[in-house]
């Protein structure tokens, strides 16, 4: 017996929340990815690894808040911790290497090519883990062709994630590849949920170990979404991020760098400088003006 499947059990709540979720993901990780790129002499490692963690999590929550509007009719839902857990922890270090290879070698042709397979297998990997922590009174079946179709948008949004993170560099390009970002992990997540098909096991409502979608996925999301919070006020309080690279660029030059108007005696807000006469210097003197009568 095929059980009925409804991926939108909530309506468009949760794909929205979803979305919103991985373009949070999204914005802080090319922001902390781009602070490290600004500043050769920071603690690059430390960006790239906050930069990685930030967008791994946005996509394990956009993930799973999707999966709250997953059910299906006949038969309750449950998740294992510990493959959920684990399914976190892919995406994170997936991400992590992706990250870690253009952040030191640059968005070069190879380096971005590669990054981008691993990170996308990395992130269908962590869909799919998802998926197998999922127990219900059935066998989930899998269209091969929806599936491979999933695989290859997995790989093409993290390889475009990836040259955006070492390209990218204003607050508004990387809000909007932040945007695009989230379209692309959607499309994947519901790319792959279309492949999805239930096998009901005879009776229905039977009980099993594990537990339900909102006791467990609730708590676990605060987690990285706490994250996320967090990761966003060490983003918005960096003076280096807030000013910009050009900005940054104006504020380092020193007032006193002797500027065009220094050698004619100004100061740097364009007065000239008064000088006082010396000692034993006797003032000019100054011829009296020829008066026509």
């Amino acid at each position: 017996m095929e059980g009925t499947v409804d991926g939108f059990r909530y309506g468009a709540v949760t794909p929205v929340a979803a979305y919103l979720m991985a373009c949070l993901g999204g914005a802080l990780g090319l922001r902390c990815i781009v602070r490290s790129l600004l500043n050769e002499h920071s603690w690059k490692a430390g960006w790239l690894a906050l930069g990685a963690a930030s967008i791994g999590c946005g996509i394990w929550t956009m993930h799973f808040i999707a999966m709250i509007g997953f059910q299906v009719e006949e038969t309750r839902i449950g998740y294992d911790v510990g493959l959920t857990v684990l399914s976190l922890a892919v995406a994170v270090i997936v991400v992590g290497v992706g990250v870690f290879i253009v952040g030191y070698r640059g968005a070069g042709k190879g380096a971005l090519t590669g990054a981008g397979v691993i990170t996308g297998l990395g992130v269908a990997a962590m869909h799919y883990l998802g998926m197998a922590a999922m127990h219900l009174d059935g066998s989930i079946q899998y269209d091969v062709f929806t599936v491979a179709l999933s695989i290859l948008i997995a790989i093409i949004a993290a390889t475009a994630a990836l040259w955006a993170a070492v390209t990218v560099r204003g607050f508004l390009t990387s809000l909007g590849a932040s945007m695009v970002m989230g379209v692309a992990v959607s499309g994947m997540h519901y790319t792959g949920m279309a492949a999805v098909s239930v096998h009901l096991h005879g009776a229905t409502g039977a009980s099993w170990a594990g537990d339900s979608p909102t006791s467990l996925l609730l708590p676990m999301l605060l987690g990285p979404a706490i994250f996320l919070l967090l990761a966003g006020v060490v983003v918005m309080f960096d003076p280096l991020l807030v000013l910009g690279e050009g900005q940054r660029d104006r504020s380092g030059t020193s007032p006193r760098t002797a500027g065009p108007g220094s050698a004619s005696g100004q100061r740097p807000g364009g007065d000239r400088e008064f000088k006082a006469p010396t000692a034993g210097a006797r003032p000019a003197h100054r011829e009296p003006s020829a008066h026509k009568w």
